[in-house]
This record gives C-alpha cells, structure tokens and sequence, in this order.
C-alpha cells in the first residue's frame, strides 16, 4: 500500500501534463480561427441546455441583426 501513494501521484503528475499540452494545442487552433471559440462555446450551450432539459435565451443586439439583414 506504501508504493500506491508515490504511484498514484506519477499517474496524475503524467495525467495534468497530458492535459496541459493538449489545451496549449488547443489555443494554437482557437488563435489561428478566432471563430472556432465560437463555434465551442455555442456547441458548450447546446450539451448544458440538453443535459439538463432547459433552454437558452441567446440575445443578439439588433446592430448585429441589421448588418446581416442589410447584405
């Protein structure tokens, strides 16, 4: 049981680094298409609105709408 401790901690220390190196590949995408932040947090909205059955009231300021409209 002694030897669990200092394994565990490897195995999480090697999990954070994991985790960390692929959010940093992560950023380098979101840099290089600033609209695929977007994109993840509009998809992020639609899972938390299915997970818990509600919905999501998402306003968009009428400057916006006009310029779509205006093309």
């Amino acid at each position: 049981m002694v030897e669990r401790e200092p394994r565990a901690k490897i195995i999480h220390a090697e999990g954070e680094l994991q985790s960390s190196e692929e959010l940093a590949q992560d950023a380098t995408v979101l840099v290089a298409e600033p609209i695929s932040l977007q994109l993840h947090y509009l998809q992020t909205l639609t899972e938390t609105a299915a997970e818990n059955d509600s919905n999501i009231l998402f306003l968009v300021p009428i400057d916006l709408i006009k310029m779509f409209l205006e093309k």
